[in-house]
């Protein structure tokens, strides 16, 4: 098994616990791979956040300046500050060393997606040696939809116009074929708020545009928390991805070792009974199915 979703620095100002933000210590990579291997995990992918790297910052810009909402834009300029204290050159270099070392591990990135800058993005990417691109949706213009001092914008816009404007830009994602893997590709219900049906119309335009450009998804279990409640993606929405023919990929979502590979009994269970029995592993941005395990 795998696990193709792990980030290796918290979120946040430096608390003192795990490694200094963009310092990549002795022994923090084998700390992943030990709790991988203790959990019948056999490789893991490291996926840092491109937004987090100073090197993201001439490619994605401001991209809050134009947010009409002052305060949410603020607020993302506030984070983005706080959080861009990372080198990409910097942690590729860990990973690749470590890959050199023989550790079972594969070298990714996580990007969100701005329709005005992907291609931009995509060039500065192009020279390093991915193995797998995840992208992911945590902007609506200038609002983070996951951040929680800011939640309060759900009741504002009303949760149905949430959905409809996320879903929007989770479709552009799909279709644009610029990633490997959309990435918990229903995170609008991250803080629990759901429209009163499941939004079957938002979901399948999404599917259909992983289908067209041949985009993997991943079933992400860092929603099994008492807040959102539910693995990413949702059963319903995993069963169409399955009856499309879309592949997938697992992954925790972890940002410390102890959570590497938590709830993958769950994530297999949810995937077969939709009827997945494969899933894939990736080498150089192709992937290979394999059996799910």
């Amino acid at each position: 098994m795998s696990d193709y979703h792990l980030h290796l620095h918290a979120h946040g100002a430096y608390t003192g616990i795990g490694p200094p933000p963009g310092e990549y210590p002795d022994g923090l990579i084998e700390s992943y791979v030990d709790t991988a291997l203790a959990r019948g995990l056999d490789e893991i992918c490291f996926t840092e956040h491109l937004y987090r790297c100073v090197e993201s910052a001439t490619v994605l810009g401001e991209f809050w300046a134009e947010e009409p909402r002052r305060h949410l834009a603020e607020q993302t300029e506030r984070f983005i500050l706080e959080d861009r204290s990372l080198s990409l050159d910097s942690y590729v270099d860990a990973v690749l060393s470590a890959k050199d070392r023989g550790l079972p591990v594969l070298l990714g990135l996580e990007v969100d997606f701005f329709p005005e800058t992907i291609e931009a993005v995509l060039g500065l990417l192009e020279p390093y040696p991915w193995d797998v691109l995840l992208g992911s949706i945590h902007w609506i213009g200038g609002w983070s939809l996951d951040h929680p001092e800011v939640v309060a914008e759900y009741v504002e816009r009303g949760v149905e116009t949430v959905y409809e404007d996320y879903f929007a830009l989770e479709t552009e994602l799909a279709r644009s074929g610029t990633v490997d893997v959309l990435a918990h590709v229903d995170l609008a219900k991250v803080f629990g708020h759901r429209p009163p049906n499941p939004p079957l119309d938002l979901y399948r335009p999404v599917v259909d545009g992983a289908v067209a450009s041949g985009t993997a998804v991943e079933v992400n279990t860092s929603g099994l928390n008492p807040l959102t409640g539910e693995i990413y993606p949702a059963p319903e929405f995993l069963r169409i991805f399955r009856e499309a023919g879309v592949a997938i990929t697992l992954g925790s979502d972890a940002h410390t070792p102890e959570a590497v590979g938590l709830g993958f009994d769950e994530a297999r269970d949810l995937a077969r009974s939709v009827g997945y029995t494969e899933r894939l592993e990736f080498r150089q941005r192709v992937g290979t199915p394999v059996a799910l395990g």
